[in-house]
């Protein structure tokens, strides 16, 4: 694939799709997790993931952890978008709804600002009936790396 400063580089979706590629090969988390990568573009993804059995906790709900694996791994697609390969620097999660055994969770990740090496993320978690289940900011840094030269 050409760098992305080359005139005959794909555009900026073409390049996030490259990039949530070669993220996904390998990425065995959230593939053994169930997760589905449903859209990606710049500083944008979409995943998907199912409350399994393994999934719940002693009050029979999904565990907050399962959840802000799902958020975490949408931010991170959206956040590699750009060929910088970044890592969470922080991240803060609201819990505001339980998630229930059999549900299919959505967390769709939206850049809000990118400057320098740094971005701040918003995901948004909702089930199968578009309730919000949970919402969470992270903030990336760019670790001087990139996934195409």
């Amino acid at each position: 694939m050409p760098a992305p400063t080359d005139p005959q580089a794909p555009g900026p979706q073409k390049l996030a799709e490259a990039c949530a590629a070669a993220m996904w090969a390998e990425d065995t988390a959230s593939q053994g997790l169930g997760m589905v990568l449903e859209s990606v573009g710049p500083g944008t993804a979409r995943m998907a993931m199912p409350v399994r059995d393994g999934m719940v906790n002693g009050h029979g709900l999904c565990h907050g952890g399962f959840i802000f694996t799902l958020a975490d791994s949408a931010f991170a697609f959206a956040c590699n978008s750009r060929n910088a390969k970044c890592v969470g620097a922080a991240c803060n999660i609201s819990f505001l709804r339980p998630a229930r055994l059999g549900d299919r969770l959505t967390a769709t990740a939206e850049e809000r600002h990118l400057a320098g090496r740094s971005g701040l993320y918003d995901v948004r978690v909702t089930n199968q009936a578009g309730e919000v289940i949970a919402e969470l900011r992270g903030q990336s840094r760019a670790i001087g790396e990139v996934f195409f030269t």
